[in-house]
């Protein structure tokens, strides 16, 4: 597994728009991506369609679902 992404970076695998696979930690704000294959599909989104990894990001990022907003 590679290192936890926070959602606070905003970067595409912690977007609801994201379509990769990933799991989130049990902290509830970071997302595990597998490293062998670390990218997804832009669903609906500006990149719609366009495969995105842990580096991508958007101006139209969306907290993903599953991750516990900070109080």
């Amino acid at each position: 597994m590679t290192a936890p992404l926070i959602a606070e970076l905003r970067r595409c695998p912690t977007c609801n728009r994201w379509g990769g696979w990933r799991v989130l930690e049990a902290d509830g704000q970071n997302v595990r991506l597998d490293p062998e294959n670390s990218r997804g599909t832009c669903n609906e989104g500006p990149w719609h369609g366009s495969l995105r990894g842990p580096r991508n990001a958007c101006g139209q990022w969306l907290r993903w679902v599953a991750i516990v907003a900070e109080a």
